[in-house]
């Protein structure tokens, strides 16, 4: 491997003695310290040689200014009035900028937990941004001008990015993208050209120069139409009386994008000072022969790296997105099992907790109950955990305050309502079937919490999720989730002769696997996806599509009934574990984990076994499908309350 190949493309941050940027900043530290000298030197040398003479001066005396002051002290004031009113506007143009040098920055790459792929990608950017001479001179390549970090909130856009600053050892000037809009005309443009100038500055100055504009999709949507799409014009009337009308939405971010995509492009102009001495090149070469004219001097190479954070990346113009401008787009997404586990390790030794969060197994079950999570609520899991253990006169968190703060976080505060008889009673005949039917028919499924506490909305609820981490689901566990949804009401009937409004959430969430699995999944007889339909500014969603269509609204009411009638049937012939399961929870109110498999176990239930899956010899390709009830991993089936007519 060659020398370049080593340095640039290794996982390791470049070290800052190895960088190009090292050198051009120690090249311009020298100018700098030349021009000190020059400036300083030549005053100096004015006034040794005034005193020598015998000539002396006071430099701090202040002017003296005759006359009344009656006269001159107005017209002052009345200068500096009309400069502040004039120039208000002008101080409007700044850049909005925030400037951080490395030193400022707490945060480094070890910090950054859970997202190895997005790291190893940002190294290896960074590395060439720092030898950005090497990739030029002697490879040919161009380095990347952007890039694009989107993702949903709080999966460590910005967390990486001061990563890089720090590791870089170049300005980092951060930005929002609300702070370049401006109620003054233009002023907008303005403002991106001036952080666009400053960052050249800076990058010619230090080397490099790092710029990270947060939610760049406040001011960089799609040019034109309603949420990004063209606007057309519309027709009116016939023949003769035909009228064309000019369309009368537009998004108003044409300007500010066409400003950005100039800006992506144009790092590379010269200086000021250079652009005067080309100028005056320019007008000598007017009465010089063609070849004895005098030869303007080359842009130099701004060495500037924009990163770009958004979690509406599909909403951006199409132009930013293409090479020259953000050439990476890199997607961070919610962590893996191991990459949760990476950050509940690294959270944890922050963060005061009791012997037993130690664990490796109570760690290993925290990382599968949070998937889903982001680093961020990672992170704010913890912290309510040691509020919860503060509130027991605690200084250190247990697995039971993490439990509770997890309740707490995911369904809401407990409020000990006084039920009557009756309702306590049908409320845990409700949840004690949605119970029963996991144990029975959820394979893989873990049972983690059991309540009629009233939380939120929901006057009980039973919260479980799969035992291992998995992106789709089959037929035969769809069909088990909706069995688990409609075991409430199946037990309400089988036990109390009725159901009452508790099942109001329960129907709803089986309608939305149910229509996911007749118009999308194509398991329900026919393969038409309702998802290849264009979504249109009053879109209903994939539900009411399928709902729409009496073929469909049919085939989700059948499927429906099907499974509610095949849940009945069987817990009606397991009575007692509903019965039993409904005893615990009005003595207990609440049972958390394996309390549930115990009271089922000691009742004689028989729990489902997760099934030996089919895999097939020959290779499989993958399509990605984002489908909330087909990814769901953790399910919440509650019994809430309606306000009655």
């Amino acid at each position: 491997m060659s020398d370049v190949a080593q340095l640039l493309g290794g996982r390791d941050v470049l070290a800052l003695a190895q960088a190009d940027v090292l050198a051009v900043r120690e090249r311009n530290r020298r100018r700098r310290l030349l021009w000190l000298g020059t400036i300083v030197g030549v005053p100096a040398a004015l006034l040794w040689y005034r005193i020598i003479a015998g000539r002396p001066f006071n430099i701090f005396a202040f002017p003296h200014i005759g006359g009344d002051p009656l006269i001159w002290v107005p017209a002052i004031l009345l200068t500096v009035l009309l400069a502040i009113v004039f120039l208000a506007p002008m101080a409007s143009q700044r850049s909005p900028h925030v400037l951080y040098r490395p030193e400022q920055i707490d945060i480094g790459f070890d910090d950054v937990k859970g997202l190895g792929p997005v790291v190893d990608e940002v190294v290896r950017s960074l590395n060439v941004f720092l030898g950005y001479a090497r990739f030029r001179n002697e490879l040919g390549g161009t380095p990347r001008r952007g890039l694009l970090f989107e993702g949903p909130p709080g999966t460590g856009k910005t967390h990486l990015a001061k990563a890089m600053a720090r590791h870089a050892g170049v300005p980092f000037l951060y930005v929002a993208g609300p702070a370049f809009q401006s109620h003054w005309y233009g002023m907008t443009a303005k403002k991106i050209r001036q952080y666009f100038k400053v960052l050249k500055k800076i990058a010619r100055k230090e080397g490099g120069a790092i710029g990270f504009i947060e939610e760049i999709d406040a001011f960089a949507t799609a040019r034109g139409g309603l949420d990004g799409s063209t606007p057309t014009a519309l027709s009116t009337g016939f023949g003769p009386f035909r009228r064309v009308q000019s369309p009368m939405v537009a998004s108003g971010t044409g300007g500010t994008v066409n400003e950005l995509l100039i800006q992506m492009q144009s790092f590379d102009t010269l200086p000021l000072g250079s652009r005067v001495i080309d100028k005056f090149k320019e007008k000598i070469n007017l009465f010089m022969p063609p070849n004895r004219q005098m030869r303007k001097r080359r842009p130099p190479y701004h060495n500037v790296l924009v990163i770009a954070a958004t979690n509406r990346g599909d909403s951006l113009d199409p132009a930013l997105l293409r090479p020259g401008r953000f050439d990476r787009r890199l997607y961070f997404d919610v962590p893996s099992r191991a990459g949760r586990r990476e950050l509940v390790d690294y959270f944890l030794g922050r963060k005061r907790h009791a012997g037993d969060l130690e664990n490796d197994a109570r760690r290993d079950e925290l990382a599968a109950m949070t998937f889903g999570y982001t680093p961020v609520m990672i992170e704010h899991l913890l912290d309510e955990a040691l509020i919860v253990a503060l509130r027991h006169g605690r200084d250190a968190m247990t697995w039971s305050d993490i439990m509770s703060a997890k309740l707490t976080e995911d369904i809401g505060l407990p409020h000990h309502e006084s039920y009557t008889p009756d309702e306590r009673r049908q409320i845990a005949t409700h949840e004690a079937g949605h119970a029963v039917a996991a144990y029975l028919v959820g394979e893989g499924r873990k049972l983690e919490v059991l309540s009629i506490i009233k939380r939120r909305d929901a006057l009980g609820l039973l919260a479980h999720s799969d035992l291992e981490e998995r992106f789709t689901k089959t037929g035969t566990e769809l069909r088990a989730l909706l069995k688990i949804s409609l075991a409430g009401m199946a037990a309400e009937e089988l036990f109390e002769g009725e159901s009452g409004t508790g099942p109001a959430g329960d129907l709803a969430a089986a309608t939305q696997v149910a229509a996911e699995m007749v118009g999308s999944l194509g398991m329900a007889g026919s393969l038409i996806s309702f998802r290849a339909m264009n979504e249109t500014v009053f879109d209903p969603g994939l539900v009411g599509r399928v709902l729409g269509v009496s073929e469909g609204k049919r085939e989700v009411d059948a499927l429906l009934k099907r499974e509610k009638a095949a849940i009945k049937r069987l817990l009606n012939s397991n009575r007692r574990l509903v019965m039993s399961l409904r005893d615990a929870l009005l003595e207990r109110e609440e049972l958390i984990g394996e309390d549930i498999v115990k009271v089922l176990d000691d009742a004689g239930g028989k729990r489902a076994q997760t099934a030996a899956r089919r895999v097939s010899t020959t290779r499989r390709v993958t399509t990605a499908r984002r489908s909330n009830a087909a990814s769901r991993g953790a399910t919440v089936s509650t019994s809430k309350a309606r306000r009655r007519s």
